[in-house]
């Protein structure tokens, strides 16, 4: 079973993942003040489901494969930890400019709101490229199955992304005015995500497989 430091470390990254303004809370945040809570609510759901395919389908699909062929376990490596120092690099380029700018949407019924939040989480590839990237640093051959693991790891980050979710559709107005008026605190937390990304990035290029 994973330890509790190594659960305790996925969770905090796991918050500040999504907390970071990306697809996912722009849309929550845009169709909530369009639409109302219950709206929100309803596209969270379809959101969630999006991170229960993504999870299942890279837990599945590493254990199998970094069991199968232990050489693609380095080609992962490297390429995630590539990927984490360009979604740093990404995170604070000169001209980055805020993306956390509610759009006016349509009203739409609850199968198609259920539907589009589910699509706006599957239409964002860069999730299922950051889970590959992380779920291999929190597990730890020695200590059991990669898959229970990967479920662990998994139902953590759906938890944590749920949770901060519904706050966010609960707050989306304060949370829009809020960041309208602080631009330069959207500037810091690019650079303290900018900066726990690298060190992922470093830990995930140095470690060794057990």
């Amino acid at each position: 079973m994973i330890s509790i430091g190594s659960l305790i470390a996925f969770g905090v990254v796991s918050l500040g993942i999504v907390c970071t303004p990306g697809p996912n809370m722009i849309y929550l945040i845009s169709r909530t003040l369009t639409q109302g809570r219950m709206a929100g609510i309803i596209s969270l759901f379809g959101v969630v489901l999006g991170f229960v395919v993504y999870i299942t389908a890279t837990m599945v699909g590493l254990t199998a494969i970094f069991n199968a062929v232990p050489a693609v376990y380095a080609t992962v490596k490297w390429a995630g930890a590539g990927y984490l120092l360009w979604l740093a690099w990404k995170a604070i380029k000169p001209g980055t400019a805020s993306i956390l700018k509610p759009r006016a949407l349509p009203t739409e019924g609850p199968r198609k709101l259920f539907l589009m939040g589910l699509m706006t989480n599957l239409l964002n590839p860069k999730i299922a490229v950051l889970y590959i990237s992380l779920l291999p640093q929190f597990e730890d051959p020695s200590r059991g199955s990669l898959l229970t693991q990967g479920a662990v790891l998994g139902l953590t980050q759906i938890v944590i992304s749920f949770t901060v979710n519904l706050l966010i559709v609960f707050t989306a107005s304060k949370i829009a005015a809020w960041f309208g008026a602080r631009p330069t605190w959207l500037k810091v937390q690019r650079w303290l995500m900018a900066s726990v990304l690298t060190g992922l990035a470093v830990k995930l290029a140095v470690e060794r497989r057990q």
